[in-house]
C-alpha cells in the first residue's frame, strides 16, 4: 500500500543506493543493442568547491538530458570529474597550514607540500560530488576523472595527456616562451588569468604631474580659446603635464606619448623629458593611443606595468623597465632612487607623492601639479577581493591562441557546432576574433609541472664555458630521460639534473656557473605549473583515455552536448574547441547549451554580502530534490535569467504531493496494471480522451527536451499531469469507479494505471526520486517490472489520439470551467446551487448533455441544466460551441452592485497601468533604476493588464 504521504528525506538516499547497486549510471546501462551513443562531459567543478545554485541548475539540466536519452535506449555516458583548481587549492591548503600553525609552503619544501595537498584532496576534495548525488545526478561515477590524475602518479594517463599536448604544440611552433605582461598576484606571486581578476570601482585619485623638458626645450601651450575652440592665448612651458592613478609606476616610465595630430605638442615629438625623482631621460613619441580630448592629451608610458602602455612601448621601441618584485615591493636595482628601494608599492606611492609635492614647492614647474578625486576601476583578486593585481612583465609560456582559434571559429560558422541560444555565438566570435596569446604558466606548486628543462646556452662560437652573458637553452620533453638525452645531444657531454639555481646574474656570468670545468653539464626543470584551463581544455578526450587509443575514446568521442554557463565561453568552451580540433581533428561536441544565471526573486545577483544566497542543499532538505530540480527546470527559459523564490519550490513540492496522492487514490480504487493492455482497444470516450491527452503530453515534453527548452518541457508535463490527469480525468473517473458497470470500471482502472505509468516515465528526468518510488510501489501489483524506471522505456505514443473523444471531453471541460469562472468572478456563494440554461443547442450538444449532465452539475455545483429558447434576464452568459449558456444570478447577488464593483476594479487597474507606463516612459528613471526594479515594474504591469482583461470579460458576460 502506498504510504499516506511522501517523505523525500526517507526515500531519496534509499533510491539513490538502489540505482548505484543496479549500476544504472554506468556507460551503456539499459542501452538497446547497436544503439547510438549520447555523451555529456560534466564541466569539472573545482576540487575545493561545494554545491551552489548555479551547479544545481547546470547539473539538473545535464541529468534531464542524460535520463531522457538513457530512456530512449541510447548508449549514454555522463562523464564526471573534478578540476584541480591550482590557485584555489594551493591557497586553501596554505591557509590551513597557517591556521594550524604548521610550517609554510616554502619552509616545508615542494615535495612535502604536494604530499599535503594530496592528503587534503583525499580527505575533503570530493565534497561537491557527494552533494551532486543528493541532487540525483546520474553520472557514471565509476569513471570519475581528476585533471591531476587519480593518484598523482607520474605515468598517470591524465598527466600524460597534458604533457603530450604541451610537447606537441611546442613542436608545432604553437607554444613559446617570451617576456610579456601578465596579470600578477603579488600575494601568491604568480601570473593569473583574466577570469581570476575582478575590476572593482573605488574612490581614488588622479595625480597630475609636471615632467620637465630636457635640454632647455620650451614650447607654447594654449591657455585660452574662443567659442570655436581656437587658441587665443599661450604661455611658454618647459614642462609637460601627465596624469596617473599609480604614481609609484613612474619609476619605470620610459616615454611620454602624444597624439600625432595634436598641434599643442607637435614640436616636442622626438624631444626628451627628465623623469622627476629618477633623473632618467625618456623620449616624447607620437602615438594614437594618446587621446587629445582627455586630460592634457599627454600620457606617461610604463610598458612593464600597463597593458596599453606595453603595446605603445612595442610600437615605439621604448624600454621595458620593471620596478616591482614578485611580492609587489620596489626592486633594489641601482636605477631606483635609494629612498624607495625595497618599499611596498603602496608605501612607495605615498613617499613618491610626498617627494613630488615637495619638489613642486621648490619649483612650481616641477613635481605635483594637482590631485583630482576620481572613481577608478582597480583590478583585484577575484576570490578575496583584497589583493590589488598588477600588470607585470615576466618570462612566461604562451600559446598562439590566434592560430588555434581559426578552426574553432570555422566549426561554428559552418554549423558543425551550434550554440543554444544562438545569440552566444556572437560572444564566442567577439572573443576569438580578437584573441591574444594565452599565458599558460603559473608560478605555483600545485598543478601540472611544465615539461621543460633548462641549461646554459652555448655561445655563438660553440664554446661551452663562460659565455659573455647568461642565456637559457630549453629542452621540451615528455619526461626527464628524454630531456637528458636532448641535453646530451646539445652539449656533446654528460648531463646532470639539479635543483633550479637560486638566482641568475646575466650581467655577471661569473656569479652563476652551471658546470664545474670537470663535471657534467647541469640542467634543471622549470618550477612552474600549467594554467588550470590548459588541462581542462582536454577534458572531452582526456577523460576518455587519450592519448591512448581506448575503446571509450573511439566510442564516445565526439561528445554530444556541453551544458555550461555563459561566463566561461572564453576560458573553457573555446579552448576545448581548439584542442579537440587540433588533436582529434573533430569538434568535441555538436551543441553548446548555455544556461542563464540564477538570481534572487527580485532579479538581483546572489552574493554573500547581500545575504540573498539560496543554498540548494537547504532547498533539498526542506522541499526535496524533486521539487528543487523541477523548479530550476520549469524556470530555465533560453537566454533569460532565473528569478528564484522559495515560494516557487514550495509550489512544486505541492506538485510532487499531488502526483503522490493521485497514485494513492488510483491504488485505493484498484487501478492496477493489466498484462497486455492495449490503449487502442479502449471504448469509453473518457479513456480514449485521456490516452490521446497522454500522447500529446509526452510529445510536448519530448519536443521541449530535444529543443533544449526545458521550461516548456517541464510546464507541459505540469499542465498535463496536474491540470488534465489529476484535476479532470480523476474527477471524471470517480463516478465510473462508484458505478455498477463492471466493464467500464475495468477499462477505466486499466487505463488509469497505464496513464500513470506514462506519467512516471515523462516526469522521471525532472523528478527522478518520487517517480522511481511510485514505479516500485505500483509495480507490486500486475505484471512484474522488468527494470527500474531509470532504465525504463521513454513513451512513444504516436497514433493514439482520438479526435471525437477529444472534442467531447474538451466540450465538457469548457462548460464546467466557464460555469466555475462565472461563480468565481461574480462572488457567488459556494453553497448556492445555480440553474444553467442552454440556448441554441445542436443535437450533438443535447446528446452530450444527456451523457454529461451529472458531471457538469456535480463539478460546477449546479441545480439543473435546461434547454430554452431564450436566455433569462439578469444572467451571466458564456459561449461554448454553437450554444449560449446562461446562469441566472438575480436571486444570489445584486447585479448592479456587482457591475459597480467590477467597474471600480477596472478603473483601479487602469490607473496602476498608467502609473507604471509613466515610470517606464521616464528616461531618467529607466537610466538610474536597477535592472531588477525595471523588471519588477514590467511584471506588475503585465499582471495588472491580465487581471483587467479578465474582469472586462466578466462585465461583458453581465451585459
Amino acid at each position: 500500500m502506498i504510504e499516506k504521504s511522501y517523505e523525500p528525506a526517507a526515500v531519496e538516499t534509499r533510491i539513490y543506493a538502489d540505482w548505484l547497486k543496479a549500476n544504472a549510471f554506468a556507460a551503456g546501462a539499459g542501452a538497446a543493442e547497436g544503439a547510438e551513443t549520447f555523451t555529456i562531459v560534466i564541466p569539472p567543478p573545482n576540487v575545493t568547491g561545494s554545491l551552489h545554485i548555479g551547479h544545481a541548475l547546470n547539473n539538473t539540466i545535464q541529468d534531464i538530458l542524460v535520463r531522457f536519452n538513457r530512456m530512449l535506449k541510447k548508449d549514454v555516458l555522463w562523464q564526471p570529474g573534478m578540476d584541480h583548481a591550482g590557485i584555489a587549492t594551493q591557497m586553501m591548503v596554505e591557509r590551513q597550514l597557517m591556521e594550524r600553525q604548521l610550517p609554510g609552503r616554502r619552509e616545508m619544501g615542494r615535495e612535502k607540500f604536494l604530499e599535503r595537498v594530496w592528503e587534503w584532496k583525499a580527505e575533503s576534495g570530493g565534497t561537491i560530488f557527494n552533494q551532486l548525488q543528493r541532487l540525483g545526478a546520474s553520472a557514471d561515477f565509476s569513471r570519475e576523472r581528476f585533471t591531476m590524475g587519480e593518484n598523482g602518479a607520474p605515468d598517470d594517463q591524465m598527466v600524460r595527456a597534458v604533457t603530450k599536448v604541451f610537447v606537441e604544440l611546442h613542436k608545432r611552433g604553437l607554444i613559446y616562451r617570451a617576456k610579456r605582461l601578465v596579470n600578477w598576484h603579488p600575494g601568491l606571486e604568480t601570473a593569473i588569468s583574466d577570469l581570476e581578476v575582478e575590476n572593482i570601482e573605488i574612490k581614488g585619485h588622479m595625480w597630475h604631474l609636471r615632467y620637465p623638458l630636457a635640454d632647455g626645450v620650451t614650447y607654447q601651450f594654449p591657455i585660452a580659446h574662443d567659442e570655436d575652440g581656437k587658441p587665443t592665448e599661450w604661455e611658454t612651458r618647459d614642462y609637460i603635464i601627465v596624469a596617473t592613478t599609480r604614481p609609484e609606476t613612474m619609476l619605470g616610465d620610459s616615454g611620454i606619448a602624444v597624439h600625432p595630430e595634436d598641434e599643442r605638442y607637435a614640436s616636442l615629438v622626438g624631444k626628451f623629458v627628465d623623469l622627476p625623482l629618477v633623473g632618467r631621460r625618456i623620449p616624447i613619441v607620437a602615438d594614437e593611443y594618446a587621446d587629445p580630448t582627455l586630460g592634457t592629451g599627454a600620457v606617461k608610458i610604463t610598458p612593464a606595468h600597463d597593458f596599453n602602455d606595453f603595446e605603445v612601448g612595442v610600437r615605439n621601441n621604448l624600454e621595458q623597465i620593471n620596478v616591482f618584485t614578485t611580492n609587489g615591493s620596489i626592486v633594489l636595482d641601482e636605477f631606483i632612487p635609494a629612498a624607495y628601494r625595497g618599499m611596498d608599492r603602496f608605501v612607495a606611492r605615498k613617499a613618491i607623492v610626498a617627494d613630488l609635492t615637495a619638489l613642486a614647492e621648490e619649483n612650481p614647474t616641477r613635481g605635483l601639479d594637482h590631485i583630482e578625486d576620481k572613481k577608478i576601476m582597480v583590478p583585484h583578486d577575484e576570490k578575496s577581493k583584497l589583493v590589488v593585481i598588477e600588470p607585470f612583465l615576466t618570462d612566461q609560456w604562451w600559446v598562439k591562441a590566434d592560430v588555434l582559434a581559426q578552426p574553432a571559429m570555422a566549426s561554428v560558422r559552418e554549423g558543425r557546432t551550434k550554440f543554444v541560444p544562438q545569440q552566444y555565438e556572437n560572444t564566442y566570435f567577439a572573443w576569438l576574433e580578437n584573441i591574444k596569446p594565452w599565458c599558460i604558466s603559473r608560478q605555483l606548486w600545485w598543478g601540472h609541472r611544465i615539461p621543460v628543462w633548462y641549461g646554459r646556452k652555448k655561445s655563438e662560437d660553440g664554446s661551452l664555458w663562460r659565455t659573455a652573458a647568461f642565456e637559457l637553452k630549453d629542452f621540451v620533453a615528455i619526461d626527464e630521460a628524454e630531456a637528458i638525452q636532448q641535453a646530451k645531444d646539445y652539449y656533446g657531454a654528460e648531463v646532470a639534473v639539479v635543483e633550479q639555481p637560486a638566482a641568475f646574474d646575466k650581467s655577471d656570468p661569473s656569479k652563476f656557473d652551471v658546470r664545474s670545468e670537470s663535471g657534467p653539464f647541469e640542467i634543471w626543470r622549470d618550477p612552474d605549473v600549467l594554467d588550470t584551463w590548459f588541462s581542462s581544455a582536454l577534458w572531452p578526450f582526456s577523460t576518455l583515455g587519450w592519448p591512448d587509443e581506448t575503446a571509450e575514446l573511439r566510442r564516445y568521442y565526439p561528445t554530444d552536448v556541453l551544458v555550461t554557463g555563459f561566463d566561461i565561453i572564453f576560458f573553457w568552451v573555446a579552448r576545448m574547441m581548439m584542442m579537440g580540433l587540433e588533436f582529434l581533428e573533430e569538434e568535441p561536441f555538436h551543441t553548446v547549451y548555455m544556461h542563464a544565471l540564477v538570481r534572487d526573486e527580485k532579479g538581483q545577483k546572489m552574493s554573500k554580502t547581500k545575504g540573498n544566497v539560496i543554498d540548494p542543499l537547504e532547498l533539498i532538505d526542506q522541499y526535496g530534490a524533486d521539487a528543487t530540480r523541477f523548479t530550476l527546470a520549469a524556470m530555465a527559459a533560453q537566454g533569460r535569467d532565473i528569478k528564484l523564490a522559495t515560494s516557487r519550490v514550495e509550489g512544486y513540492r505541492n506538485f510532487v504531493t499531488k502526483l503522490w496522492n493521485a497514485a494513492r487514490f488510483l491504488e485505493m480504487n484498484e487501478c492496477f496494471r493489466v498484462e497486455g493492455f492495449d490503449p487502442k482497444a479502449t471504448t469509453l470516450p473518457l479513456n480514449r480522451w485521456i490516452i490521446g491527452a497522454t500522447a500529446r503530453g509526452a510529445a510536448a515534453v519530448t519536443k521541449g527536451i530535444e529543443d533544449f527548452k526545458f521550461n516548456e518541457a517541464a510546464n507541459a508535463a505540469y499542465d498535463f499531469v496536474w491540470g488534465t490527469f489529476c484535476d479532470w480525468y480523476v474527477e471524471f473517473a470517480k463516478p465510473v469507479f462508484m458505478g455498477e458497470n463492471e466493464a467500464a470500471k475495468a477499462e477505466t482502472r486499466a487505463t488509469a494505471a497505464w496513464a500513470l505509468d506514462q506519467i512516471l516515465a515523462i516526469l522521471h528526468p525532472f523528478m527522478p526520486f518520487v517517480t522511481e518510488e511510485l514505479w516500485a510501489e505500483t509495480g507490486k501489483t500486475g505484471p512484474a517490472r522488468e527494470n527500474l524506471l531509470i532504465l525504463g522505456q521513454w513513451p512513444d505514443l504516436a497514433g493514439l489520439e482520438d479526435a471525437d473523444a477529444d472534442a467531447e471531453l474538451s466540450w465538457l471541460i469548457d462548460v464546467i470551467s466557464n460555469a466555475r469562472s462565472v461563480r468565481s468572478e461574480m462572488n457567488v456563494p459556494a453553497s448556492a446551487k445555480l440553474s444553467l440554461v442552454v440556448v441554441g443547442a445542436s443535437e450533438t450538444t443535447l446528446a452530450r448533455l444527456v451523457a454529461g449532465t451529472s458531471l457538469i452539475t456535480r463539478l460546477a455545483r449546479l441545480e439543473d441544466i435546461t434547454p430554452q429558447a431564450t436566455a433569462p434576464a439578469n444572467s451571466a452568459q458564456f459561449v461554448v460551441g454553437e450554444a449560449t449558456w446562461a446562469l441566472p444570478l438575480a436571486d444570489f447577488i445584486d447585479l448592479a452592485v456587482e457591475k459597480a464593483r467590477l467597474s471600480k476594479e477596472v478603473d483601479k487597474l487602469n490607473a496602476e497601468v498608467s502609473q507604471i507606463d509613466k515610470k517606464l516612459g521616464n528616461e531618467q528613471f529607466v537610466a538610474k533604476a536597477p535592472e531588477e526594479v525595471i523588471e519588477e515594474q514590467k511584471a506588475r504591469r503585465q499582471a495588472a493588464v491580465e487581471r483587467r482583461d479578465h474582469i472586462l470579460e466578466a462585465l461583458k458576460r453581465l451585459s
